[in-house]
This record gives structure tokens, C-alpha cells and sequence, in this order.
């Protein structure tokens, strides 16, 4: 099943982008890029939510309907 967690991204003095979300306690990821942080926050994302099925409901994420609108970010 997929849900939508909501993540914050910010971009580093150093350089590098952090993601959080409000959603999911715990998720923290770092990258160089945008894209690459995203991918970390997902596995992150899965993990802590995997864990977090086996002790209770998920109800708060919301579903994926049909359509939904997603800000793609393309270098130039």
C-alpha cells in the first residue's frame, strides 16, 4: 500500500539538502542532491513506517488516490 508522507527540504550552508517530515517521528535524511535525498528519505521513510505497522494502525498517512499533484525538480 502506498501513503503520502509529507517531507520538508532544505538546503545546507554546507552544501548538502536535509528532509524531515512532521509525519513520520525519526526521518532524517542528508544528501548532496535533491534527488538523492529524497531517495535516502524514502528507504528511511519505509523503514520506520514498516516498523511502526507492526505495532499500530497507520491511519494518519493519507492514501494515494488517483491523482495527485507532485513538484518535479529538474536541473538545468
Amino acid at each position: 500500500m502506498e501513503r503520502i508522507v509529507r517531507l520538508h527540504i532544505e538546503k545546507l550552508p554546507e552544501g548538502f539538502y536535509l528532509a524531515t517530515s512532521e509525519q513520520v517521528q525519526g526521518l532524517v535524511a542528508q544528501g548532496r542532491t535533491v534527488v538523492e535525498t529524497l531517495e535516502i528519505a524514502r528507504d528511511v521513510a519505509r523503514k520506520l513506517l514498516e516498523a511502526r505497522a507492526e505495532r499500530e494502525q497507520l491511519e494518519m498517512l493519507e492514501n494515494i488516490d488517483d491523482s495527485l499533484d507532485y513538484p518535479l525538480v529538474v536541473g538545468i
